[in-house]
């Protein structure tokens, strides 16, 4: 016995320290099932390379693709423009217009443009191609296609100015690009178009982006750009966005930086050509990427047609879900034991919170004789305590309780007395519960009965 001592508590300290990593596994396993087989649109700034370099992202992206999620990649050259400019001692040239800058682009410009764009392209697919052991890259085997999938034409001459070779996206060869990812295989995209007459042409990063992701119906299009993200009226950092918010903001912040306003403007143009959403994330942050799409609050901002959080009514997909939610709490017997097939049978008494499609709370209501309604299985994934989605899942119980003409509400608890109390329960007894609550009453349990008058 004495000599298995050591070896009992090596066990039991790598059994702690990989809890952790354990845990977020677990978390992220809902992101990874809801992404899996999706279409990501992921545009980097060029501004990206110059702060953090390609490889972390390369490796954070190769993960995504591993995970079965189809890619798309537009990468921007701005300052590596500048830097051949620089070499060649050519003046950079922009005319601006109400919404964007672009670069005038003539002909010792576009050849700047080409040397950038060729060697930014020539550096991802070899960072796409390292396979050194024992680094996140090892044994990926990621094959990374590019190619004329960008019809573009000219901007043309525009408040009396000619930019020449500057040009807008005109068309993008979807049908190839499905082709390609369907045969898993990653698309780059560089900000090049070309004519039907072959003339080449410099695009904004975000028009390539855009563009790609409306024509793909994209489920995600994520900006990495060198953009400070918007801020509220306190001045904190605004997370979620519906297009009919982005466009009061917008109205009401009119000295907005003018790359900004036009990637907004670009972002808008996707949403309402039917992608899903639409992610804004600093370039100069490692991980962002990764942080944005397996946490709950992300690190960016996220713009939706619509509002992101989805209150609603539950149906038979979500009982999975429902499940993952209550099981933890069931085992710590703070909920009171319910099968898969308990919850199929009563889905339709369940309301659940989404976000961005991932289930994050639920709870239920029983109707009784006499106007009196239980409240039952309110559960919040423990990620997102304390951000108020109990007491939106509480709300939306009484209006259902109202609609359906009950007026008292009762709960049983065994550790959250206090959470209810503040929200205008009141202790009652065992006794106040209706006759056929009553004789289902778990008296191991010894639950404590609360009401509130609605």
């Amino acid at each position: 016995m004495p000599t298995n001592a050591p070896n009992q508590a090596l066990m039991a300290e790598e059994t702690t320290s990989n809890f952790p990593f354990v845990g977020w596994l677990r978390d992220v396993a809902p992101y990874i099932h809801s992404f899996r087989e999706k279409t990501f649109v992921i545009a980097f700034a060029g501004e990206l390379v110059q702060e953090i370099g390609l490889e972390n992202l390369i490796e954070d992206i190769a993960m995504l693709h591993a995970m079965g999620m189809r890619i798309v990649l537009v990468h921007g050259i701005r300052p590596q423009i500048e830097e051949q400019l620089m070499l060649r001692k050519i003046t950079s040239k922009f005319g601006k217009s109400a919404l964007h800058s672009y670069r005038i682009t003539d002909a010792a410009a576009l050849e700047c443009v080409k040397e950038a764009a060729g060697e930014l392209r020539l550096d991802i697919e070899a960072a796409f191609s390292r396979g050194l052991p024992n680094t996140p890259m090892a044994g990926s085997r990621i094959s990374v296609i590019s190619g004329n999938f960008i019809t573009a034409m000219p901007v043309g001459v525009v408040e009396g100015t000619d930019y020449i070779h500057t040009g807008l996206v005109r068309k993008v060869d979807s049908s190839s690009i499905r082709q390609s990812l369907d045969s898993n295989k990653i698309v780059l995209l560089s900000p090049l178009g070309f004519s039907p007459t072959g003339q080449a042409f410099n695009l904004a990063y975000e028009d390539v982006a855009a563009s790609t992701a409306a024509a793909l119906k994209a489920d995600k299009l994520i900006f990495l750009s060198p953009y400070d993200g918007l801020k509220d009226a306190e001045g904190d950092f605004i997370t979620e966005m519906s297009m009919a918010q982005l466009q009061d903001y917008v109205g009401q912040n009119k000295d907005m930086e003018l790359g900004m306003k036009s990637l907004l403007n670009t972002s808008g143009r996707a949403i309402r050509a039917g992608v899903s959403r639409v992610h804004f994330l600093p370039c100069n942050q490692d991980g962002a990427l990764l942080e944005e799409l397996f946490t709950h609050d992300g690190i960016g901002m996220m713009l939706a047609s619509s509002d992101i959080e989805n209150l609603r009514e539950a149906n038979q997909d979500d009982v999975g879900g429902i499940l993952q939610l209550t099981m933890p709490l069931e085992d710590e017997g703070i909920l009171a034991a319910r099968g898969q097939d308990v919850i199929e049978r009563d889905i339709q008494r369940f309301s659940v919170i989404e976000h961005d499609r991932v289930l994050f709370g639920c709870a239920a209501l029983f109707p009784f004789p006499n106007g009196v309604g239980e409240l039952a299985c309110l559960a919040v994934d423990p990620d997102v305590q304390g951000s108020g989605d109990g007491e939106r899942l509480l709300k939306r119980v009484e209006m259902r309780a109202k609609q359906e003409g009950i007026k008292k509400l009762f709960v049983l608890t065994t550790r959250t007395e206090h959470w209810f109390l503040k929200r205008g329960f009141k202790r009652a007894s065992v006794d106040d519960l209706p006759e056929e609550r009553k004789q289902i009453y778990n008296w191991d349990r010894k639950s404590m009965v609360l009401t509130k008058d609605l």
